[in-house]
């Protein structure tokens, strides 16, 4: 019988995050008004109605960020598709967003800066 990844990767994924999301939040990595980098995007908890953030590669064109995810049980995903207010930090701070999903094999979701 095979382990159980599951607890693995999501204790690497926030360990993980927990390097990376202070570096992006001084703006080093994210992409520039056209190009790919890093961003930080927060969404409510759906269940618990509580803010959450998350380090993801992003692809970047004006006011519109592209990120995704190959995972199925992202939770990031998951609460964007609950509720499409966001907000991503771009430049050390964040601006509100909305969001556009898309689940396929890989999972898009298009923020839109408003």
């Amino acid at each position: 019988m095979l382990p159980d990844t599951s607890a693995i990767t999501r204790t690497a994924f926030r360990t993980l995050n927990q390097v990376v999301r202070p570096v992006l939040a001084t703006g080093l990595g994210n992409p520039l008004p056209v190009g790919a980098g890093a961003v930080v995007v927060e969404t409510t908890g759906r269940k618990s109605g509580l803010p959450r953030q998350v380090p993801l590669v992003a692809v970047r064109l004006g006011d519109k960020v592209a990120v995704s995810t190959v995972r199925g049980d992202s939770h990031w995903f998951a609460n964007l598709e609950a509720n499409d207010d966001a907000k991503i930090q771009l430049g050390g701070r964040f601006r509100d967003a909305k969001a556009c999903t898309t689940r396929g094999p890989l999972n898009v979701a298009v923020l839109s800066t408003t």
